[in-house]
């Protein structure tokens, strides 16, 4: 079973990543830049999706990291 996806989103004056489906978000972090930058190397390393959220809740970016066992990734 995959994990959830990643989203990076705003949180009080500040920004968060939170796992899809989940109530509360892992970290919280100044900028959405390093909110952006954290949850882009989570995704990576659990081969899941990552979106970026702007201020207003909307998806403003969508990056599909593959899980590195996946047999759609090797080249054939």
């Amino acid at each position: 079973m995959s994990k959830p996806d990643i989203h990076t989103v705003p949180h009080g004056d500040g920004w968060a990543n939170r796992r899809e489906g989940a109530s509360r978000v892992s970290a919280t972090y100044n900028t959405q830049a390093e909110a952006n930058a954290a949850g882009r190397q989570t995704a990576i390393r659990d081969g899941v999706e990552h979106f970026t959220h702007g201020r207003d809740g909307q998806i403003r970016e969508r990056n599909t990291y593959p899980r590195s066992s996946d047999p759609r990734a090797s080249k054939g």
